[in-house]
């Protein structure tokens, strides 16, 4: 009778203890690491731009968050305070963490704030700086890369190392700052529809929001994502925007965590009205608090299972340019479409011919049986979320742009036969020859469908 009752009681602790550690089957790790310039270098975002830096309203960061579940399969997530990365820097991260952390190429998600007063990094948006940059500070953009592909090589090693024990859990929250740009037109940067009290257009107001806590409960990471243009600011002084004041107001409303904010499909979307550091910190703190009522709400627990892909597919241009049509916009009175042109001309010439297609990166991960989480490249228009989520599950579906390589404005066909400079127009300052081809869109929601169907 004492060893049945012995047996009984034995068992009774171990279910006990048992508990905690299956809630807990996930590993995680975080680490953040500075990325300002050292030096006050040339900005990007912005053509009108005609002076490097010259002062700091706030740090930029890269940070890293590692997740890894029951089945020891691992994702890494990085987010970086940057306007864009081109596909030149990303392959050579990626190398560096396959090579240093065998980490493949599917398990690796790149993603950046597209905060406009921050750096030049590398090609990207070459054509803003192409004709602008002296030896100087071409080196010192070249300097930058280079520090910076170390940097977050390093900060996905610290994440790596931190490692431990963990639980995961979701919800979606709600912020209004975005509004549709293509459809409110700023009147000196205040809406004028807005003031009528319509606002018109496309929007997506969800806050994605991925929770990370030590097994004592406290947040370890808190990871969210918010779909508009990090555009409030445009002065000389580096700063995060108002994606840099959520992550710093979250991260001082949980201290010791580690808070990583992911871009949407905000291709066509603004904050307005704007152009203050008070406005900065306002949308951010909105941003933070919506965070927060998922934080401190009833989020729903994540079981530890997590699938990962990844695929470049040859998204297609519409005709390409003649080498005499690029001849004649050399001498174009558009600074820019001359840029572009040179840019184009020289690559002829080195032997590279224009490619009718263009590698574009698409993601996948699934986070247990709740969450896909779609990874689409370049400045995505919201578009291309609402039809994601709608086809897929509306409160389940996180799409993120920005992502991996920002290589031009992502139109959907809808944009794309609507024209104007979401629709097109903004190709001549990425350096790309043309438009895309109208179906654009389909082969990108085809390529999500695809991946996820393969990692379900």
């Amino acid at each position: 009778m004492i060893c049945s009752h012995y047996r009984t009681w034995l068992l009774l602790i171990v279910l006990v203890i048992a508990q905690p550690l299956q809630a807990q089957s996930w590993q995680a790790g975080a680490a953040s690491r500075v990325i300002t310039p050292k030096k006050f270098m040339w900005m990007s975002g912005y053509g009108s731009r005609d002076h490097p830096a010259d002062g700091k309203l706030t740090d930029l960061y890269a940070k890293a968050m590692v997740l890894e579940d029951a089945e020891h399969r691992r994702a890494v997530l990085v987010t970086l305070d940057l306007v864009g990365i081109d596909a030149v820097l990303e392959t050579q991260i990626c190398d560096s963490l396959k090579e240093r952390f065998a980490l493949e190429r599917h398990q690796v998600a790149l993603n950046v704030s597209h905060t406009h007063t921050g750096p030049v990094v590398g090609m990207n948006l070459a054509p803003l700086h192409f004709l602008q940059l002296d030896a100087g500070q071409q080196s010192l953009v070249n300097e930058y890369v280079e520090a910076l592909h170390l940097n977050v090589v390093a900060v996905v090693g610290e994440a790596i190392d931190n490692l431990a024990p963990a639980s995961v859990s979701w919800g979606n929250g709600h912020c209004s700052v975005a509004v549709n740009r293509r459809n409110n037109r700023p009147e000196g940067d205040v809406p004028t529809d807005r003031l009528k009290g319509a606002l018109l257009g496309p929007v997506d107001h969800d806050v994605p929001v991925l929770i990370i806590r030590k097994p004592t409960g406290e947040p370890l990471t808190i990871v969210f994502g918010y779909a508009c243009h990090a555009t409030v600011l445009s002065f000389y002084k580096w700063s995060g925007d108002y994606p840099g004041f959520a992550q710093q107001a979250v991260e001082e409303r949980y201290p010791g965590c580690v808070a990583m904010f992911w871009a949407g499909c905000g291709a066509d979307q603004n904050p307005l009205p704007r152009r203050t550091p008070e406005l900065a910190q306002q949308y951010g703190g909105r941003l933070a608090d919506a965070v927060a009522e998922v934080v401190d709400g009833v989020p729903k627990s994540l079981e530890a299972k997590l699938t990962t892909s990844y695929r470049k597919i040859p998204l297609r241009l519409d005709t390409l340019p003649t080498v005499d049509d690029l001849r004649k916009q050399a001498g174009d009175s558009n600074r820019f479409v001359a840029a572009r042109a040179v840019w184009l001309l020289e690559q002829i010439e080195s032997g590279e011919e224009l490619s009718p297609t263009y590698d574009y990166p698409v993601g996948v991960w699934n986070l247990g049986d709740q969450i896909t989480w779609v990874f689409l490249s370049g400045e995505v228009v919201i578009d291309f979320a609402l039809r994601l989520k709608a086809e897929i599950s509306e409160n389940r579906t996180w799409v993120a742009g920005y992502s991996n390589d920002v290589m031009a404005y992502i139109p959907s066909r809808r944009v794309l036969r609507e024209g104007g400079y979401e629709g097109g127009g903004a190709m001549v300052y990425y350096g790309l020859p043309t438009h895309w081809s109208e179906d654009c869109e389909k082969q990108i929601i085809d390529e999500a469908h695809r991946q996820r169907a393969r990692t379900d």
